[in-house]
């Protein structure tokens, strides 16, 4: 993970996406694409908190890593 970003606001309100949106009573990740690559993630319930930034090749280890029993942990 690249750093924390204190206030998600100061990255806009555009352009957010939800790619792993759910039947979870709207709690739901956002993820930014920013201009240097890296990707903006936070809590849709809270669009002015924190923001996580972390790289592409970060975004995507975790993808692969997830079907793969690698964050089970994360799962109920």
């Amino acid at each position: 993970m690249d750093r924390v970003h204190s206030a998600a606001r100061e990255l806009g309100r555009d352009g957010w996406l939800k790619p792993w949106s759910g039947d979870n009573g709207g709690s739901c990740v956002e993820a930014l694409r920013l201009d240097d690559g890296r990707i903006a993630v936070r809590q849709s319930e809270d669009p002015d908190g924190p923001a996580l930034l972390f790289t592409l090749p970060e975004i995507e280890a975790f993808a692969r890593g997830w079907p793969a029993g690698k964050a089970q942990l994360l799962s109920s």
